[in-house]
């Protein structure tokens, strides 16, 4: 029986462990905290194919700039941390353009195609809450819903539907819950959401019960190579020898990957969510209130209101001017939606890449390391899709998806890593 070791507990690497365990391997699993954790268990949980584009978008250039140094904004980069940044930032500003988006949303909707498919799956083996209410798109103003369903058209090739398109009279009557002067909606029908700590729990779960080894709060620090395999991976606890590795540890990928030798420029995006348990508002489908960029989803007991993007590098100091920024976005749609039994705040880090594409596939220069990393907000929408994915290329050699936009390589050739390579 082979033998794979997985750096990373959260929910790529989750999902790796399941899929590669269900074709045979012997799985063990690392991370330096607890499994399911950070970004992992605090983002909204949604299953939205629709929104395959990714974050580098044509516009975004003049938009993020004016919104760069406003703590409240929907994309806030600290001061101290643009000198580091600039690069990254200058790759990422270079591909907001209509090409590279349109070809990242149609690479990425492919690597998803089979994504409702593969939660009917999962669910028949692993115990999580799952919702299929659609998606409802809120905007305040019309023309706001035009890329949304430029979008949502585009996914034509991959089994949607045309959007519905809502006015101001039929979206009060489809969710109630929504208040405002809202003038557009848009739902598809086809989307869904999870809880996403049930789903972490159920797969810890499961792997416990199907004899992973799952080893919490261990930090990689090294790997053992032989010419162009990695033999064992080293950690602080010891050495775990292995014939095949996985680095899908989110927003530390680029720092583990580093210690391998690769350049992977990945940033940690941080996100920010407040929980309301038991709210007074009863909403009967996830929302994206499109003009200031927040994210909602009712769960059974719950509602939780997610978003914003900070730029400030790997920690997890709460920054209440995001968090009442979030608070601000959500009233202008929602009247009372944060009136309930309790109410929690939470922070966690996006794994960004500069291009806004998932790196994926083997790692360059070896014959048996590999990448899964990089989903931004996309992780559980893209999680069961990537999973099979990795474990059919790590045990077959081949994939029905075709990797090379995902190549963990390119960012090797590209500007951002030959500056690195001569600052290195």
């Amino acid at each position: 029986m082979s033998k794979a070791v997985i750096v990373g507990g959260g929910v790529i690497g989750l999902l790796s462990a399941y899929e590669l365990t269900r074709r045979g391997v012997s799985v063990t699993l690392l991370d330096k905290g607890d499994f399911g954790a950070a970004c992992s268990t605090g983002n909204a949980g949604w299953i939205t194919p629709s929104l395959s584009g990714p974050v580098p978008a044509p516009g975004l250039v003049g938009t993020s700039l004016r919104w760069m140094l406003r703590r409240d904004s929907p994309l806030y980069i600290r001061p101290s941390a643009v000198p580091r940044l600039a690069p990254w930032l200058l790759e990422f500003w270079r591909h907001c353009n209509p090409r590279d988006y349109e070809a990242g949303l149609h690479a990425t909707a492919e690597l998803g195609r089979h994504t409702h498919k593969l939660y009917d799956a999962l669910a028949q083996e692993v115990d999580f809450e799952m919702h299929r209410a659609g998606m409802l798109f809120v905007c305040l103003r019309r023309e706001s819903m035009k890329h949304v369903v430029d979008d949502i058209e585009a996914m034509r090739d991959y089994g949607y539907d045309p959007p519905a398109i809502l006015g101001p009279k039929e979206l009060r009557e489809f969710e109630p819950g929504i208040a405002g002067p809202m003038e557009a909606a848009v739902w598809v029908k086809e989307e869904r959401h999870v809880r996403p700590e049930s789903l972490m729990r159920g797969l810890v779960a499961w792997l416990e019960q199907h004899g992973v080894e799952m080893r919490a709060g261990v930090e990689v620090i090294g790997f053992r190579r032989r010419g162009r395999q990695i033999t064992a991976v080293e950690t602080r606890v010891g050495s775990f020898e292995a014939d095949q590795v996985l680095i899908a540890a989110g927003a530390w990928t680029g720092k583990v990957a580093a210690l391998a030798g690769l350049f992977i420029p990945m940033q940690a995006g941080k996100g920010y969510n407040i929980t309301v348990q038991n709210s007074e508002v009863q909403l009967s489908h996830p929302l994206y209130l499109v003009d200031v960029r927040v994210a909602v989803s009712p769960y059974k007991g719950a509602l939780r209101i997610a978003g914003t993007m900070e730029l400030s590098g790997i920690n997890t100091v709460l920054d209440e001017a995001r968090v009442d920024a979030l608070r601000r976005g959500a009233n202008r749609y929602i009247a009372g939606w944060d009136r309930g039994t309790a109410q929690t705040t939470w922070v966690g880090m996006r794994p960004m890449l500069p291009d806004g594409l998932v790196a994926l596939g083997l790692a360059p220069r070896y014959d048996n390391l590999f990448i899964a990393s990089g989903h931004a907000m996309e992780g559980i929408s893209l999680g069961p899709s990537t999973a099979t994915t990795i474990a059919d290329y790590m045990t077959t050699g081949k994939t029905d998806v075709d990797l090379t936009p995902f190549d963990p390589g390119r960012f090797e050739r590209s500007i951002l890593g030959r500056l690195a390579a001569r600052l290195a």
